[in-house]
């Protein structure tokens, strides 16, 4: 094969067509990052055919009916997509970094998923039995009993909820666990389940713009759903009363965006025997789900639903000037990359892109 044949771009030698196909059986993001690192013909190629957007569904496929309200650096609205303009190539290069931000920023299953108890719509005794103890695994703390517990009510019917503040504002939950509490101290072990459960996923109606509204909320305040906007109901699942932790598979996994879930217990079957009054007591609720890395901030527009994607990098210079501004701190690391791919030439390539993308900032690639 003569030298000139010897340095051929494969990309041009099979076409796109068939370079999609091989490219698109790459199962991780930093494959397609050290891709689009080659040269800048492969850059545009990655781009111009989405690769990071298509990997990205391939790998949560759930999110592709709300991909549309992830969004970059403050743009609420999408850039308008008009082939062959200006316009169009920012907006590819736009999705080719959120898609990438996106598929490598969901960290793997985890089963606490809850970060915080927010409100019951009643409790029976505050604050021995209130919504605080669900998060506890198990119904006993040493030697005290661990649950929350409804008013009694005379009406089995009458249904009960519990909000909770996940660990992201952004989680994919695959499923939720509930235990229902069995009193050991009563007469006979009366377990107090629910008939059934239904859950609610969705974000608070108006923005929260400090350290949240939603933390300064005390477990014993009562939410009405004018505060919160569901964007997902899951269907109804039979309980069992039983004294287990009793698992819930939604149907398909769901991209709860606003990080907010509603716990709904449908129907009482067990009474009291002291007073004749039907209660719900759960002792323990757990959300398994893939959390948004913390470097990533999510944030809902009032009153559309969409929200902002940002990505936030840690600092990786620690004599860094802490009154750099973003822009000239961003100027000086475009001008260390360059300078560095100038000193180390084209094989370094990618090691620096890939380490200035996922490490030390957002990346200005230019071709």
């Amino acid at each position: 094969m003569t030298e000139e044949k010897n340095k051929m771009d494969f990309i041009q030698l099979l076409g796109p067509d068939m370079s999609v196909k091989i490219l698109t059986h790459l199962d991780a993001p930093c494959d397609l990052i050290r891709v689009s690192a080659v040269s800048s013909s492969w850059h545009r190629f990655v781009l111009e055919h989405g690769l990071c957007k298509q990997l990205c569904l391939a790998m949560f496929p759930e999110i592709s009916g709300v991909t549309h309200m992830i969004e970059l650096d403050n743009i609420i609205e999408p850039l308008g997509n008009t082939p062959g303009s200006c316009v169009n190539w920012e907006y590819l290069k736009r999705n080719h970094k959120v898609y990438a931000f996106l598929s490598s920023g969901l960290h793997p299953v985890r089963k606490s998923c809850i970060s915080k108890a927010i409100s019951a719509s009643s409790t029976d005794n505050y604050p021995e039995e209130s919504i605080l103890h669900t998060l506890e695994p198990g119904d006993r703390t040493e030697y005290t009993a661990s649950y929350w517990s409804s008013k009694g009510e005379n009406d089995p019917s009458v249904p009960e909820t519990l909000v909770y503040k996940l660990v992201s504002e952004m989680c994919l939950v695959t499923e939720i666990h509930v235990q229902p509490f069995q009193a050991f101290f009563q007469h006979g072990l009366p377990i107090y389940s629910a008939k059934a459960v239904r859950f609610r996923m969705g974000h608070p109606r108006y923005p929260i713009e400090s350290e949240s509204a939603v933390d300064n909320i005390t477990a014993n305040e009562v939410l009405g759903d004018n505060q919160f906007i569901w964007t997902y109901t899951s269907p109804e699942f039979p309980m069992c009363q039983e004294n287990s932790l009793q698992k819930f598979n939604l149907p398909k996994p769901f991209l709860c965006i606003g990080g907010i879930l509603l716990v709904e217990l449908l129907g009482r079957v067990q009474k009291q025997e002291m007073d004749e009054l039907f209660y719900i007591c759960i002792s323990h609720v757990q959300v398994m789900g893939r959390p948004l890395s913390p470097a990533f901030d999510v944030k809902v527009h009032h009153p559309s639903g969409k929200c902002t994607l940002k990505y936030h990098p840690p600092p990786t210079d620690p004599h860094m000037s802490s009154t750099s501004s973003p822009d000239s701190s961003s100027s000086s690391r475009l001008r260390i990359i360059t300078s560095s791919l100038v000193q180390r030439g084209v094989r370094r390539w990618e090691q620096i892109l890939l380490g200035a993308l996922l490490g030390s900032g957002p990346v200005v690639v230019d071709d």
